[in-house]
């Protein structure tokens, strides 16, 4: 997971891209968008995250950069 990868796709790109690059990429499609990653997996993810941070903004209000940081808190509490 790379972290400037993801606010890279969340600043560019809209919910409903993304959310179609997610369905490409779960159809072994190539997306496109350009998702950066070093197998199908990691770009995958990237997506998922860029998704969850556009739908944190959306859902409770906050700025880019507070949802950024929720979602790798929560990363961060997962795997601890």
């Amino acid at each position: 997971m790379q972290l400037a990868v993801i606010k890279h796709l969340s600043e560019t790109y809209s919910l409903e891209l993304l959310k179609k690059a997610e369905e490409a990429l779960y159809e072994e499609q190539s997306p496109e968008i350009t998702v950066e990653g070093k197998d199908e997996g990691e770009r995958l993810t990237h997506v998922l995250a860029a998704i969850n941070i556009l739908e944190d903004m959306a859902t409770n209000g906050v700025d880019h950069r507070t949802a950024l940081r929720n979602y790798t808190q929560r990363v961060r509490n997962s795997i601890s």
